[in-house]
């Protein structure tokens, strides 16, 4: 099982970054991948609708399956997914998804969290890189986060000890830390990064982020072309807002990875511009928007798909179809940069269908 989950691992991590050049080939209809399809909420089936428009007009060879993942409590009680949206899962392996919502109420649980937990999505990866022509403080940004998916804070644990006293149990086990430092020393080695950070608090979580920090240290004696440090929580936040420009890949446990890939994606825009993909043991990957459903602003045609279009980008180069990632990966970019047509969150005032329609003429154009 352990040789196959490795051989898994390097199928996938040239995949997820971008790749230079690659020779065109000629597919056929057997060549036609399908891909699960979750288009969210709120703002989530606009956004999933400019994505497919645009993968239409670029021909790229994918059929969709949509499907919904309300969460629904089996006669066990436990909150799971409903089965026809499992079953295309674990059938296609490749999954995109838009925004979704988690009702705020006891017991319910995070849809985020479940699908994560479902497929053992063990593996959350976030480039961040400046995109030229969209003003930020920064235009040197290009970094990529990896965080551990499946455990730390976010495991659920949580019970009441007394009343006014709530626990809340942060589960660091050797496994899963050894599989995001062995992750993330394999996605360096194949995208041509140099270094990997590995971020804790071991100073003060001396015995779970202390274990993390030792896997993370064994795996980095056996990745000798790849440099490695370590560093602080606290120290990797001042510092990134000081200079971006000194990180390459940082590794890091639950918590920590959701907070820290956000102020990431802050200095390059915002969640907004900021693609995603999740990688799970089991060969399923699933790529998402990591915005919320912005219900303000649902059905107004005002919502921007850049950050669903580009985590597909990402999911085209993890089923190694990297030409047509490239070109719509392009045809988004010059958008951005010449600046006419963007939606308000952009810097403009187009709708989301009129910057899709400016994307879809540049794919045109690229052909």
């Amino acid at each position: 099982m352990a040789a196959a989950a490795a051989l898994w691992r390097r199928m996938v991590f040239s995949a997820m970054g971008a790749v230079k050049s690659h020779n065109s080939i000629i597919r056929t209809m057997s060549d036609v991948r399908t891909v699960t399809l979750i288009p969210g909420d709120g703002i989530g089936p606009e956004i999933s609708n400019a994505v497919m428009k645009i993968f239409d007009t670029a021909e790229v060879p994918i059929r969709w399956e949509e499907r919904s993942v309300t969460a629904i409590q089996a006669p066990s009680g436990n909150w799971v997914i409903p089965p026809e949206a499992k079953e295309s899962m674990n059938k296609h392996k490749i999954g995109l998804k838009g925004p979704l919502k988690t009702p705020i109420a006891a017991g319910h649980p995070s849809m985020n969290l479940l699908l994560r937990k479902t497929f053992d999505l063990y593996a959350n990866v976030r480039p961040c890189v400046s995109i030229e022509g969209f003003k930020t403080p920064y235009d040197d940004v290009d970094l990529v986060t990896i965080r551990e998916n499946t455990e730390g804070e976010y495991s659920g644990i949580e019970h009441v000890i007394v009343d006014g006293v709530v626990q809340s149990i942060k589960l660091i086990t050797e496994n899963a830390s050894r599989r995001i430092a062995e992750f993330a020393f394999e996605y360096s080695r194949n995208n041509n990064r140099k270094r990997v950070t590995a971020v804790h608090k071991a100073n003060i979580m001396r015995m779970s982020d202390g274990l993390f920090l030792r896997k993370c240290r064994e795996v980095a004696e056996n990745c000798h072309d790849v440099k490695f440090n370590e560093m602080y929580l606290d120290t990797v936040c001042l510092n990134m807002v000081q200079d971006p420009s000194q990180f390459d890949v940082l590794v890091m446990p639950n918590l920590y990875g959701d907070i820290l890939s956000d102020l990431c994606a802050g200095l390059i825009g915002g969640l907004g511009v900021t693609p995603s993909g999740n990688i799970g043991e089991n060969g399923i990957a699933l790529f998402e928007s990591v915005h919320g459903t912005a219900p303000d602003i649902a059905g107004l045609d005002l919502a921007n798909p850049t950050a669903l279009l580009l985590s597909a980008v990402m999911m085209l180069r993890h089923i190694d179809l990297h030409d047509y990632a490239k070109k719509i990966e392009t045809a988004c970019f010059e958008t951005i940069k010449e600046g006419k047509v963007l939606t308000k969150d952009l810097g403009g005032n187009s709708k989301c269908s009129e910057f899709t329609h400016e994307i879809c003429q540049r794919v045109r154009d690229l052909d």
